[in-house]
């Protein structure tokens, strides 16, 4: 089931049993518990629900509407020392019918990439230890970002514009960086990579993701980059999702830069769709099927749901995403998502 449907009062009433309450919640370090144990005070509670996905907004939800009324008058504006000192903004919200024909936005998360049963999808947990990640991390961290709209990037080897979703060969930055030689050399070794232990990966891109900033649904241009795509993950979790366009790429009419930075997957409803749970120092690859044909993305979100668990974004994702820049026409088995096949 999706999460309760609630709105501003209509018709001109004011008091409601609901409260929409902001600026709290997990994702702030939060429980509906913890905001439980403050509003039961005011009078006897039905439940404390999410109001959104970004994890700090709730409805506070009231058996009468005098208690509710009681406890807007005690803390909307005033801080909660119970609740980190944080100061909450509170208004009145009534319960929306769902409509008979509304469709759950929720997909099933999994674990394994196996489970997806995507052609070519693999992800090996646990890839890399912490003290590696952590010096991964001071690698990245100690040279120049470069901001985009909302994250900051490198590029290592090729440069990969973002304007036109493409590279430009005859531009090399050069090799790639000795800090991620042993993390090549374990990928050309790993028993579950066997198709790349002769490939030489001559690009880096490095993505610093803040909390609630994701990825917009997209295939990596097929002419840019050949069969294999890794991407490594550090520091923070997140889901991703991966989807099949029956018409090919996500809105091949949008600009490029709403690929990269933004721009709601949710106007086109003819796509499959799975998500699979990215933890830290995992690796994914993306290869056949998976690399040419599904659009991947990341969910906006600050907080995450996988199995019934809420799992909060950390401060910060960084993602180091390693591909072999293709010098030819591409000419893969997936011609309607290719643009050399167009």
């Amino acid at each position: 089931m999706g999460l309760p449907r609630f709105g501003r009062p209509k018709n001109g009433v004011e008091l409601s049993p609901n409260l929409y309450v902001a600026n709290c919640g997990p994702a702030v370090g939060i429980s509906h518990d913890d905001i439980a144990s403050v509003f039961c005070k005011f009078g006897e509670l039905k439940g404390v629900y999410a109001a959104d996905e970004s994890g700090t907004r709730v409805i506070v939800s009231f058996s009468e509407e005098g208690s509710a009324q009681s406890a807007f008058k005690a803390l909307d504006g005033t801080p909660c020392p119970e609740l980190g000192g944080r100061s909450l903004h509170i208004r009145y919200s009534v319960i929306q019918p769902t409509p008979k024909d509304e469709v759950s936005d929720m997909v099933p998360v999994s674990i394994n990439a196996s489970e997806l049963s995507i052609p070519g999808l693999y992800l090996v947990h646990n890839f890399i230890s912490a003290k590696e990640e952590e010096e991964l991390l001071q690698a990245v961290d100690s040279r120049p970002w470069n901001s985009l709209a909302k994250r900051r990037v490198q590029h290592y080897g090729y440069e990969f514009r973002y304007d036109i979703r493409n590279v430009n060969t005859r531009h090399c930055l050069g090799e790639l960086p000795s800090f991620v030689s042993p993390i090549l050399e374990r990928i050309s070794s790993c028993p579950t990579f066997k198709s790349a232990e002769h490939i030489v990966l001559d690009q880096l891109t490095v993505n610093e993701y803040p909390p609630g900033v994701g990825l917009s649904p997209h295939i990596d241009t097929h002419s840019a980059f050949e069969d294999l795509i890794f991407s490594l993950s550090l520091s923070g979790p997140c889901i991703m999702e991966f989807r099949k366009y029956e018409n090919g790429d996500w809105h091949t009419k949008v600009a490029s830069s709403a690929v990269s930075e933004g721009g709601s997957p949710e106007d086109d409803s003819n796509f499959l769709r799975k998500a699979i749970y990215l933890p830290p120092r995992s690796l994914l690859l993306l290869s056949g099927e998976a690399r040419y044909a599904w659009n991947h993305y990341i969910p906006h979100h600050k907080i995450d749901k996988v199995n019934g668990r809420v799992i909060r974004r950390a401060s910060r994702r960084v993602s180091f995403t390693f591909r072999k820049v293709r010098t030819g026409a591409c000419e893969c088995e997936f011609p309607q998502y290719c643009d050399s096949q167009r």
